[in-house]
């Protein structure tokens, strides 16, 4: 498999909808919630791509664009963006959807950075 296949069958996709239990006063979804969903993705994008033991090493420049409200669906995308010897750097970004109406806009978007471990947690070859 080339690694543009790699890439393009790691790449992935989760719905979610936001409830008030995830936002804050402003009635928007938390930061930190956010954040969390978006490590999750990036997570299982990577563990696809290499299929091994992976580990979030760092997140970089997270922007939030548009408050995500209550109410809304979410769809979280991730994408493998750059690959080196035994890191992986996956972009994922949030997109906002009304419940009720049709259309989409961008609300979040970062990357996150992994390494491949064995299992006495030192690094290993990102792809076998």
């Amino acid at each position: 498999m080339t690694l543009e296949e790699r890439i393009e069958n790691s790449k992935t996709s989760i719905f979610k909808a936001v409830f008030p239990n995830t936002t804050n006063h402003y009635d928007t979804l938390f930061g930190g919630t956010a954040m969390h969903m978006m490590d999750e993705v990036a997570f299982i994008t990577a563990t696809r791509f290499s299929r091994q033991i992976m580990v979030t090493v760092s997140s970089d420049r997270i922007d939030f664009k548009k408050p995500i409200p209550a109410g809304s669906i979410v769809e979280l995308v991730g994408k493998v963006i750059h690959v080196g010897n035994t890191s992986l750097k996956v972009n994922v970004e949030i997109y906002i959807e009304q419940m009720y109406a049709e259309g989409r806009e961008l609300a979040v978007h970062g990357d996150f950075t992994f390494v491949a471990i064995d299992e006495h947690k030192k690094p290993v070859q990102v792809i076998k």
